[in-house]
Parts: C-alpha cells; sequence; structure tokens
C-alpha cells in the first residue's frame, strides 16, 4: 500500500468507509464521526449474544447505533474456516475507500487488510508503541501508568498494534484527579478520539498525512484482563494502608463498569461494589457477599465478627 493516498475532497466525494465497531468505544467514536458528518456506509459488530442470567440474546451497541441510523450492519461469525468464502463476497462487492477499526474484538486476516483502496486505520487508546495489546486503558489505571494514557491513530499491518502513526495525542492528568474511573476514562479517550479521527480521515484521504514509523524498541504490552486479575488480596478486618491501599484503590478503579473487584472471606467471593480512598487509606463502603444482596460493608463485618 502507498503511504500517498489520492487526494479526496471528503465535502465533494464522500469515500466508502466500513466501521469495524466494539465496545465500550465503538458508539461514542461513531458519535463524534457523526457529529463532524462523517457516516459510514457499513456497520462491522460482533454477532448478537446471549446477556445475564435469562441468556437474552441481545445485540452489540454498535448495532443498536447503526440500526437507529438507518445504517447497514454486518456480523461476521468468523473470519476464516467454513465461513471465509462468503465473508470475502460481502467486502469484495463493494469499492471500498478505508476501513475504520475501533474496540473490534477480531483479528483481521491479511486478506480483508488489503481490500480499500487506502488501507485500514485504527484508534488505539494509549500512546504507542506502550500498552500494545487488549487492554490498555484498564491496564494503564491498574498499573499506574497515567503518563502513557491517551490516543493513536495508526495504519493496520498484520500484526497487533505495530503499524505506522498517523496522529497522536496525550491525556495529560493531575495527581487530584487519578486514578480516574475506568468508564469515565474510557469515554474520555472515545471522545477525544472520535474528534482525532475525523480530522485524520480527511487529511489522510487527502495526501496531508506522513505516517511515522514507531519506534518498537520502547514497546510494552497488556493482555486481556480477566476475572483472576480483578481479585484483591485484602484483609477485611485489617484494610491496607498507605501503598498497599493506593494499589487496591487503583484496582477498583481500573475494574469498575468491567465485573469489579473482590476478595475470597472464609471461602465465599466477596463483590466490592462501593469503596473510597482518602489520607493513604481504603474504605469499603458496599459489599456484596457471595449469593446475597448488597450490604454496607460495616454491617457485613459486625455480623463475620459476632
Amino acid at each position: 500500500m502507498s503511504l500517498k493516498a489520492t487526494k479526496t475532497n471528503m465535502n465533494k466525494v464522500k469515500p466508502r468507509i466500513a466501521y469495524f465497531g466494539g465496545e465500550p468505544l465503538g458508539v461514542p467514536v461513531l458519535e463524534e464521526l457523526y457529529l463532524t458528518g462523517i457516516t459510514p456506509n457499513l456497520i462491522v459488530a460482533s454477532p448478537d449474544k446471549p446477556v445475564g442470567r435469562k441468556q437474552v440474546i441481545t445485540p452489540p451497541p454498535v448495532k443498536v447505533w447503526a440500526t437507529e441510523k438507518e445504517i447497514e450492519v454486518y456480523q461476521p461469525e468468523s473470519y476464516k474456516g467454513d465461513a471465509v468464502d462468503v465473508v470475502k463476497e460481502k467486502f469484495l462487492s463493494a469499492d471500498w475507500d478505508i476501513f475504520v477499526v475501533v474496540a473490534y474484538n477480531h483479528i483481521l486476516p491479511q486478506w480483508l487488510l488489503d481490500i480499500p483502496k487506502h488501507g485500514v486505520i485504527n484508534l488505539h487508546p494509549s500512546m504507542l508503541p506502550f500498552l500494545r495489546g487488549a487492554s490498555p486503558i484498564r491496564t494503564a489505571i491498574k498499573d499506574d501508568l497515567r503518563d502513557q494514557i491517551g490516543v493513536t491513530i495508526m495504519q493496520m499491518d498484520a500484526t497487533m498494534d505495530t503499524g505506522p502513526i498517523l496522529d497522536q495525542m496525550p491525556v495529560i492528568i493531575s495527581d487530584e484527579n487519578w486514578p480516574i474511573p475506568g468508564p469515565k476514562l474510557d469515554l474520555t479517550l472515545a471522545r477525544m478520539g472520535g474528534a482525532m479521527l475525523a480530522d485524520v480521515l480527511r487529511e489522510y484521504l487527502a495526501g496531508e498525512i506522513i505516517p511515522q514509523d514507531q519506534d518498537h524498541t520502547m514497546a510494552t504490552y497488556c493482555g486481556r484482563l480477566t476475572k483472576a486479575d480483578s481479585e484483591l488480596e485484602l484483609n477485611p478486618r485489617k484494610l491496607p494502608t498507605s501503598n498497599k491501599a493506593r494499589q487496591a484503590w487503583l484496582k477498583i478503579n481500573a475494574f469498575d463498569g468491567i465485573g469489579g473487584t473482590w476478595f475470597m472471606h472464609e471461602g465465599k467471593r466477596i463483590k466490592i461494589k462501593e469503596a473510597e480512598f482518602s489520607m493513604g487509606k481504603l474504605r469499603l463502603l458496599t459489599v456484596v457477599p457471595e449469593g446475597k444482596p448488597a450490604i454496607d460493608f460495616a454491617t457485613w463485618h459486625q455480623a463475620q465478627q459476632s
């Protein structure tokens, strides 16, 4: 793919864009693009899936958004195996200018990356090459890496998060505002990234951006976070203070909105619903004992001592 794109005026010749989106960034980024007048021709989303205790089949949020805007939605199950010929036919049936990928939970094969005239660009919520991988926002909170928080828009290549950078912007967070709860930081980066992406699309398709290679020697990585990662090792009879309390508070914020944190007590999982951190001390406010409703921590703790 040539790094010099054929000049295109997005106001006169509307490019054909396919948007591959997932959670939690997909919809807020779409909203920002929509506000600037950029509407993808196709929204590619993950398949509908069962949700909740009753396992109700539920469409992903990007599909809901696209349906409301009367934009075509495509939900491939896979990009390999028996499904590949059908998926190829779908994407080869139109003349695409560019694909945009935001938090899409699938690895795109090289044949797909080669389809659009101007390649595929990706919005990644970190200051690449730092925090390549599946969970940059929540890992940055958990591991106290606020200097690596930001948005990078890059060209996609065959390996994860290694492509040349088109634009990049850090987020400066003061001591008093750190840590930021995960859902709030998700939304902040999505909105900022969506506005950046709108500018990048116009400039990139007009041939006005020279991609810059990443410094691969500086790369760091983050994997997909699991339920085991959200466990806190704490004694409810003696809550941590100082640095251990701060580390627990970082993790509580990191897992906010994606299952939350928990600890084990007498063989039972106790979920932390509400907590606070002040003057070097961690306070638990509300917990959810395994198999029981939420309860005030002080009440629960007193019951454990009786």
